[in-house]
């Protein structure tokens, strides 16, 4: 059997490693970026690049959008050069975006009045993970449009999990961002505390990095600080959007995520301090500099 016809909406760090992975794969493609420069690449290896979301959906059998926030998302399904607009009836679209889950519900409603099966399919990991097919997926949607998404989710992801209705993915997703930003913001603290109160940095980090709070994400931050390098994989501003979605996620069930609020606070002083394209791991540069 034939491989269904993907179109990619938005090749920023995630989206870019995604479409390349399925191009690899064999699967034909049609992109989308608000910016042509970054689908160049897709162009010269034979893909078709859409002047719009909605040329890119009439061309696909499946849909998957990988975009910054709500606001992107809205302009690339809705309208009338919006990935709805151009989406077959029958279509499975994807939306992998960490976005609110109200949008997320909303953006299902829309597309069942377009007769279109909808994922939320949020994931976890980076840009070497997006290309090399080894993110995991949190799924939120029915049954059967799970099953069908299996086929293209498998070449994309290590593992993928259905969680129920449309949302829950879009959910789980906010706990997950929210619960690594208040991580990442008490180990910017811990390194300033370091810093000022003159513990040797070097033998203070090398235990921290040895003890029972090493987890994955501790440890990239110690490798980016060890090279200095803070090349964007996960955008420090992307973070400080995620916590936020999930404090009013919160709020709305009735819990103040009382450690995620001041997490918060640290991550817009970095985007103040315009680290905000740096990776989410520069915030250890802003914590006693404000």
């Amino acid at each position: 059997m034939s491989k269904p016809r993907i179109a990619v909406l938005g090749l920023g760090i995630m989206g870019g490693g995604m479409a390349t992975r399925l191009f690899s794969q064999g699967f034909p493609l049609s992109v989308y970026n608000r910016s042509r420069e970054r689908a160049a690449k897709f162009e010269h290896a034979g893909a078709f690049v859409a002047a719009s979301p909605r040329e890119a959906a009439e061309r696909a059998d499946i849909v998957l959008s990988m975009v910054a926030d709500d606001a992107a998302s809205r302009s690339v399904w809705l309208g009338d050069e919006g990935a709805l607009a151009g989406a077959a009836p029958g279509s499975l679209l994807l939306e992998s975006s960490t976005l609110s889950v109200d949008w997320v519900r909303e953006l299902a409603s829309v597309a069942t009045e377009k007769q279109c099966e909808f994922l939320d399919a949020p994931v976890t990991g980076t840009k070497p993970h997006a290309a090399a097919g080894e993110l995991f997926f949190m799924v939120g949607g029915s049954t059967a449009g799970f099953e069908r998404a299996r086929e293209v989710l498998a070449v994309l992801g290590r593992e993928v999990v259905h969680l129920g209705p449309n949302g829950s993915g879009a959910l789980l997703k906010l706990i997950n961002n929210f619960v690594c930003g208040v991580q990442a913001a008490s180990f910017a603290e811990a390194m300033s505390l370091i810093r000022l109160s003159g513990l040797d940095r070097g033998k203070s980090i090398s235990v921290l990095a040895s003890s029972a709070l090493a987890s994955p994400l501790i440890k990239r931050m110690v490798t980016a600080m060890a090279a200095d390098d803070f090349s964007p994989n996960f955008p420090l501003k992307l973070m400080t959007k995620d916590i936020g979605y999930a404090i009013k996620e919160g709020a709305r069930c009735g819990l103040p995520l009382q450690t995620a609020a001041p997490a918060l606070e640290i991550f817009k002083g970095a985007v103040g301090q315009g680290l905000g394209d740096e990776d989410f791991s520069a915030v250890v540069k802003s914590v006693g500099k404000n």
